[in-house]
């Protein structure tokens, strides 16, 4: 994605409290603090960020470590809700959950109905292949005729596949459908997901190989996101971020997941 439009996004980030602001005041953050329990939203698919470990039965991931530590800062319990990728906006404007924190990307249209943190990671693009397959090997390997591309629907590898493959065949699976089984099973070729994801995923399944995108290829900006309308609670969130990005935490965490190239300060 072009600087100019990261740019543009980062703006989103950086005036969400302005955008709060001008919203009527509802005091989340006394509410958290008097039922002892922080309110989180992810999606337990997302490795890298938010995942569900099938052989432990634990949630682990960046965003999971992130959201221990703002619930122990608040002293309250994380209480972890699982919901699809894209039901997460709609749940965080509802106020069903008082914060997500799940590899949320931020969009001009989401800025309208949600508002979000400053940002913490920048995540480009990078293709899932099969090991036992030479189909694919590097990125120019992808958009040749045959080869079969998955994205999910309503990510933004979906738009920007659609738009700059001219010969590959581009297939779209809703987000609940697991595309790298697809992958896995030699149906498809490669999956376009983001570097969290597919980094995670890497670090857990030995038959993934990464095709790394051309540099920035695709970036979008990542950031928490909480409901419009509470500007104290939008600002403690952002504290949050200052102390984890300047004390270290962030990066430990990043680096377990293998994401710290991916950090934004």
């Amino acid at each position: 994605m072009p600087a100019m439009i990261i740019a543009g996004l980062a703006a989103f980030c950086t005036g969400g409290l302005a955008q709060a602001q001008a919203q009527p005041a509802e005091d989340r953050l006394t509410a958290i603090r008097a039922r002892a329990e922080l309110r989180v939203c992810i999606w337990p698919g997302y490795h890298g960020l938010s995942w569900r470990n099938p052989r432990t039965g634990e949630l682990e991931g960046l965003d999971v470590e992130m959201a221990r530590l703002l619930a122990a800062r608040l002293r309250v319990r994380p209480a972890f809700m699982e919901v699809l990728t894209p039901a997460i906006p709609a749940a965080v404007e509802a106020g069903r959950c008082d914060i997500a924190m799940s590899g949320v990307t931020v969009t001009e249209e989401r800025a309208t109905r949600i508002a979000f943190s400053k940002p913490y990671l920048a995540t480009p693009l990078v293709g899932i292949a099969n090991r036992a397959s030479t189909r694919v090997r590097e990125w120019d390997d992808i958009d040749r005729p045959g080869v079969v591309v998955m994205v999910a629907e309503g990510a933004p590898a979906m738009a920007i596949m659609r738009e700059s493959l001219r010969r590959a065949e581009l297939s779209v699976l809703p987000p609940h459908r697991r595309r790298e089984a697809e992958v896995q099973a030699g149906r498809a070729d490669v999956s376009i997901t983001d570097v969290p994801f597919g980094t995670g995923l890497a670090m857990q399944q030995d038959w993934v190989r990464l095709v790394p995108a051309p540099p920035r290829f695709g970036e979008t900006l990542t950031a928490y996101a909480v409901p419009r309308g509470d500007a104290a609670w939008l600002a403690e969130v952002n504290n949050f971020l200052a102390a984890v990005k300047s004390d270290g935490a962030l990066a430990r965490a990043a680096d377990r997941f293998g994401l710290v190239g991916l950090l934004v300060y």
